[in-house]
């Protein structure tokens, strides 16, 4: 692995960035579930449209099936921040269920590294690590984290193995990314919500994220039926096809979100 963060003491935290790393490009693609991909996808949709305050919750569920990790979590840069509790997991699922609302120092961390950098960054936690911090957690053998930037709000989300030293790949990596949109969606939405609550009441805000969630939902769900399409058996050129259009929707996907973050709060 090449670029590792080095430091003159041992915290048990091994990371690196992806784009400069070729042994994680040489990685070859897992087979997916094409049937656990639709699921999560609509349960993504089903939650932008109807629970928003559980966005956050289902994108690291989402994670978890779609990238087939054992554990995966959103962190966030707490508003009081202070050195010895700088970062707040706001969602955690798999394995790493239990720490929801846990809160981390500002170093070591892979979350202060990954959102220096600004880029997707391949990491991995020995034991070491959860003895300097007093905790019993299973060991990082693969992991993936990615940042996400909305306002001066800023954080991370990302994905674990636990025993396979390569559990994940380049289109972990662009699924991810969608993720990543998503959560600086989430958190954007959540915020609008609660401000348009405080300025104008409860039905301007529900009116609010309502049109938002929609204008969500319909690139999701055009991404649902790609999956479903693939899901139906289809092979040879027509996979391609399908693979080819896959990529086009997520990238429309991202883009849609981006212009949304882009928005002022007053916008209606």
């Amino acid at each position: 692995m090449s670029s590792v963060v080095s430091s003159p003491v041992d915290t048990g935290l091994e990371v690196v960035d992806l784009q400069s790393d070729p042994a994680f490009a040489k990685r070859r693609l897992h087979t997916r579930d094409v049937a656990t991909q639709i699921a999560g996808m609509q349960r993504l949709a089903r939650a932008f449209v109807d629970q928003p305050d559980t966005i956050l919750q289902e994108l690291v569920n989402a994670a978890v099936d779609l990238c087939g990790a054992d554990s995966s979590g959103i962190s966030i840069e707490q508003e009081n921040k202070t050195d010895e509790n700088y970062y707040h997991w706001a969602a955690t699922a798999g394995q790493y269920a239990r720490f929801l609302n846990a809160t981390l120092p500002r170093y070591p961390s892979v979350c202060g590294v990954c959102l220096e950098r600004g880029q997707p960054q391949l990491f991995r936690v020995t034991q070491r690590f959860f003895d300097l911090m007093g905790i019993e957690a299973p060991i990082v053998t693969d992991g993936i984290l990615l940042p996400w930037e909305v306002e001066e709000t800023r954080g991370t989300i990302w994905i674990m193995a636990h025993g396979s030293t390569e559990a994940f790949d380049d289109d972990d990596v662009r699924m991810m990314q969608v993720l990543a949109d998503f959560a600086a969606m989430g958190v954007r939405q959540q915020r609008q919500q609660k401000r348009l609550m405080e300025q104008a009441g409860a039905s301007a805000a529900a009116a609010m994220a309502n049109k938002l969630a929609h204008r969500i939902n319909n690139p999701l769900q055009s991404l649902t039926n790609v999956l479903y399409l693939a899901a139906t058996g289809h092979h040879g050129e027509e996979a391609k096809t399908l693979a080819e259009d896959l990529s086009i929707d997520l990238e429309r996907l991202s883009g849609l979100v981006k212009k949304l973050l882009a928005l002022p709060y007053t916008a209606q």
